[in-house]
This record gives structure tokens, C-alpha cells and sequence, in this order.
């Protein structure tokens, strides 16, 4: 009798990862990339702020998918990159740096004041500039770090640099990518930050990415707080009181004549509803003063108990 051991199967949950990586990842159902790249951009922009005396801007340009050969080679001879290993993901991410980043980076933090024209040459980078910009992958790799989090506890380690995009390999170079492009503005001038991040990294993290984190938001500006506080305090709202409410039919109503006295069950000491926008807002009890009806507001209406009174018959 021949034996054989059967050929194990693919669970279903193998399967759909499989599908899942083949047609890529969808960027509009991922909304929390863009919370997290922002945060970098922060993260980037305090960190340059203990080091340089001029004033820095970072911001998120804007995330795209594509093949990471694609990518890569749109910055060939224009960038410096720095390759990290993140072991919790068994992956590796880029981190570049165009040519006018790096010499914008180059005036701010040795001092210049802007005052001399931007650099234009195509020439290689300098010595000086490589270690500038391995000294730079170092700070936005902890930004990084910092902004995963939210999602996912991961550490990114610096590998080495490349100026050679033929080099920078993290994977084949038809895989889909992830990359979110960053702008830095100042001197008024700026330049390019991108990172690029692997696909197969971030799909075991779609479910996390595709839900907005708890309490996220961006900063508040206080001075716009205050404006729009402002702005509602000081917009007008109409109040009815309602003293008595009764239902009759249509054939009642039409009876209506001009000089009827219509009698009300309701009295001096029978409490007034205030509503605004036909939303019940308050019990009141009525009375005078100065020749003129006014109201003092007893209690605020359950809202919930109001709804239950109203399904009971009365």
C-alpha cells in the first residue's frame, strides 16, 4: 500500500490575506494613515524646532499607492534615502529626502538667514549633507514610531542610506507600496520628505487603519474657539410658550367663527411649556409683573419622558 502525506491546505483566512494583497489596499477606506502621517509632520517639525533657530514647517502633502520601482525611480540622482527595519512588521520602510530638502535643511540648521539664492546645481551630494541627512532619518524614524502607535507598537531602525534608488531595495520593486509625501517650507524655500512603506506591512493592520481612533482631532486654534463661541452666544433663538395644548378634529375647526370664545382648562397656577424650534425645553410657572406676563422657569424637561408621556393615553 503506497502512503502519502496529504499536501496541507491554505486556511480561509490565508486566502482572503492572499486576495487582499493581490488588489492592493484601498487609501479612502484607511482614514487612519492620514491622522498618523500628520502627526509625524508634527513630530518632524518639534523635533527641528530644538535644533535650528528659524522657524520650520512641515505638512502632509499627500498619500498615494503605487509600485515602489515606480516610485523610487521618479527621485533617481534628486534624493538621499535611509532604509529602516522594522522587526515587528518583518519589514522595511524608506524614508527620502529630495535635493532641495536637503540644502534647505543644510541653511536652516548651520544659520543662513535666506538671504542667499537657493542651490540649482545638479551636483552630487556632499559628505557633509549625507551625514545631515542620516543625522535627520534618525529623527523621523522616532516620529514614526511615535505616530504608529496609535496603531500598532513598532520600532524602526536605521539601517543605512542610499543615494542610488537602485539600491534602496526593500522588496520587489513591482510590490505595491504606500507613500505619504511631506513639504517643508522655509528660508522661504522648502523641499520634499517622503516615506514609503510596503504594503504587505500595513495589510495585518487594516482593520486598525480603517477606524478612526478615539479622541483623535486636531489642534484647536483658541483664537477661532473664541470667535465662534462668540458668534452662537449672540445669534437670536425665537421661544413660544405653550399654556395649553388640545386636539380637535378638522369638522371641529371648521366651526371656527370670528368673536368665538374658545375655554381653556388651564390656569393661572397651571405650569407653561417653553419650547424653541418645537423642542421642549422648559416648565415655567406663569405670572405678572409690571403690567406685563413673565415666566420662571421651574425645571428642564426629561426629553425621554416627555416622548413616553406622549405614547401613553391620556
Amino acid at each position: 500500500m503506497n502512503m502519502h502525506t496529504p499536501r496541507p491546505t491554505a486556511s480561509p483566512t490565508d486566502i482572503r490575506d492572499l486576495l487582499l494583497d493581490a488588489a492592493g489596499l484601498s487609501l479612502d477606506k484607511l482614514p487612519m494613515l492620514p491622522v498618523i502621517f500628520d502627526r509625524t509632520a508634527t513630530a518632524c517639525a518639534e523635533s527641528l524646532r530644538q535644533l535650528a533657530a528659524s522657524q520650520a514647517y512641515y505638512s502632509l502633502s499627500h498619500v498615494e499607492s503605487g509600485r515602489i520601482g515606480d516610485i523610487l525611480d521618479t527621485y533617481e540622482g534628486m534624493a538621499i534615502v535611509g532604509v529602516f527595519h522594522s522587526p515587528e512588521w518583518d519589514s522595511h520602510v524608506i524614508v527620502g529626502f529630495d535635493r532641495d530638502f536637503v540644502f534647505t535643511m543644510i541653511e536652516v540648521l548651520f544659520g543662513a538667514d535666506g538671504s542667499e539664492p537657493p542651490i540649482e546645481d545638479e551636483r552630487s551630494f556632499s559628505n557633509i549633507e549625507v551625514r545631515l541627512a542620516t543625522a535627520l532619518f534618525e529623527h523621523v524614524g522616532k516620529a514614526l514610531q511615535n505616530s504608529f502607535a496609535l496603531v500598532s507598537q513598532v520600532t524602526f531602525k536605521f539601517q543605512r542610506q542610499e543615494t542610488r534608488m537602485d539600491f534602496a531595495v526593500v522588496g520587489r520593486r513591482n510590490n505595491l507600496c504606500i507613500c505619504a509625501k511631506f513639504l517643508l517650507q522655509a528660508l522661504n524655500r522648502g523641499g520634499e520628505m517622503f516615506v514609503l512603506i510596503p504594503q504587505g506591512a500595513l495589510t495585518p493592520m487594516r482593520q486598525q487603519l480603517a477606524s478612526t481612533a478615539a479622541g483623535e482631532s486636531s489642534p484647536c486654534d483658541p483664537v477661532w474657539t473664541r470667535h465662534i463661541r462668540g458668534e452662537v452666544q449672540r445669534a437670536e433663538v425665537r421661544l413660544r410658550a405653550i399654556l395649553e395644548e388640545r386636539e380637535i378634529t378638522i369638522s371641529e375647526a371648521a366651526l371656527f367663527e370670528v368673536g368665538q370664545i374658545l375655554p381653556l382648562q388651564a390656569t393661572s397656577r397651571s405650569q407653561v411649556k417653553l419650547e424653541s424650534a418645537e423642542e421642549p425645553l422648559f416648565r415655567c410657572s406663569l405670572g405678572q409683573a409690571d403690567g406685563s406676563y413673565v415666566l420662571r422657569i421651574e425645571e428642564a424637561i426629561d426629553l425621554d419622558q416627555e416622548f413616553l408621556d406622549d405614547l401613553l393615553p391620556r
